[in-house]
Formats: structure tokens, C-alpha cells, sequence
């Protein structure tokens, strides 16, 4: 046979011969889809836990923004010594005040437990008295206190007295009055807090006359618990 009859034989490395294609088993397709599905399934079930978790926690906080207490708010309306205008006041001396209660909250009644009234003047007490025997006070809702002192809870002295004229003379004597309570939160018929002492300071000043002024009338009182 001559050499053209011969068949070509092509040459080269083994990185230059095509490769070669592998064929897999039915077995191995179904693991690979089967591998994939577990994979979906897997983050699918992680989104629908998370959006869950967000959608709780959402919940959670709306729940605590709504439910959680306010403490109640207190003013002073109305405070005055009428006989701080009369030379003779101070043998019928007398106190009368009137503050108001909120509650703010709008879901939340508030327990007041008995409540008391304090007066000061240079921070001396002057006058003490049972305010309020304990009551319930419902969401939104105002209560007023008011009180007169006089005789033993108006415990001021002669010598006071002039302490509060000499002050008179000058246009304005300043009080602080003083509401004490221990109170508790109540969520319906499932929750209720605990106790907490509350104290309720309100700034009277009175003019001349023994009536309050403008400045301090409807006032806010500041509050702090103990």
C-alpha cells in the first residue's frame, strides 16, 4: 500500500484531545433535584419565619406604645388665704385650694390609694389634711380635689402669720402645695402594677389680696415617685 492510502493519524498532547463527556445516572439527576427543592424549601421557610418575627415584634411594640402608663397629670386652679388681706385674718385663718387629677391614658384606670395634702411655706409645713378616700379613676378622665384648712390643719402661729405679711407687703407670698397618694395602673381585668408613691408638687403664689395669681393659676405641678 502506498503512503497516500494510508489514514492520517492526528498528533498532539493530551490537554489538546477533546474531552471526553461523562454521562450520569438517573440516580445522580434525582439527588441534584432533589438537593435543589430542600434548598427552596429551606429559604423559603427562612423568609416566612422572619417576615413572622418582623410582623410580631411590630405588634409588640404598637401594643407597648398603646399600653404603656402615663402618670397622671395634675393642676392647680385655685389656691387662697382670705384672710391675708384683713388685719385680723390670722384668728380665723383659713386655706382653700383646688386641684384637678387626669389620667391620660387611653386604655389605663389608675388606683389612687387615700390621698393627702401637704402645704408649705419656706419649706415648713404649714397645713395637712385627708384629701380623698380611695377611688378608681377611668381612662380620660378628670376628678378634682379641693380642701379648706383651718383650726388644726392649718397649723400656722402667730409669728408665721407675720412672716406672711411681711411677705404680703412685698406683693406675693409663696406656697407649695404638696398631693400624696400611692397609686397602680390597671390594664381591664388582666393586669394591674405595682404600688408606687406618687407625689404631686404644685407652686402657689398669692398676691395681696390672698388669691392666686395669674402666673401660678392652671399651672402644671411637676411629679416624682418614691
Amino acid at each position: 500500500m502506498h503512503s497516500s492510502d494510508r489514514l492520517p493519524i492526528r498528533q498532539g498532547t493530551p490537554s489538546q484531545l477533546p474531552p471526553l463527556k461523562r454521562h450520569h445516572s438517573a440516580h445522580y439527576y434525582a439527588h441534584r433535584v432533589r438537593e435543589s427543592l430542600t434548598t427552596r424549601v429551606s429559604k423559603t421557610l427562612c423568609v416566612i419565619f422572619l417576615s413572622l418575627l418582623l410582623i410580631v415584634g411590630i405588634i409588640m411594640f404598637i401594643l407597648w406604645l398603646s399600653l404603656r402608663p402615663h402618670r397622671p397629670r395634675f393642676h392647680i386652679h385655685e389656691f387662697s388665704i382670705p384672710g391675708l388681706a384683713q388685719a385680723t385674718g390670722f384668728e380665723n385663718a383659713e386655706l382653700n385650694f383646688n386641684v384637678t387629677a387626669r389620667n391620660p391614658n387611653q386604655h389605663i384606670g389608675i388606683y389612687y390609694n387615700s390621698t393627702e395634702a401637704f402645704v408649705y411655706y419656706k419649706d415648713q409645713r404649714v397645713g395637712a389634711t385627708p384629701l380623698a378616700e380611695p377611688f378608681y379613676q377611668e381612662p380620660k378622665n378628670t376628678t378634682i380635689l379641693a380642701a379648706t384648712l383651718s383650726g388644726a390643719t392649718l397649723t400656722v402661729n402667730s409669728q408665721r402669720w407675720k412672716e406672711f405679711m411681711n411677705d404680703r407687703a412685698q406683693g406675693r407670698v409663696a406656697f407649695r402645695l404638696e398631693i400624696v397618694s400611692s397609686i397602680r395602673f390597671k390594664v381591664s381585668t388582666w393586669w394591674e402594677s405595682k404600688h408606687h408613691r406618687m407625689h404631686a408638687n404644685c407652686d402657689a403664689i398669692v398676691g395681696q389680696d390672698g388669691l392666686l395669681l395669674a402666673t401660678s393659676t392652671n399651672k402644671r405641678c411637676t411629679m416624682y415617685f418614691t
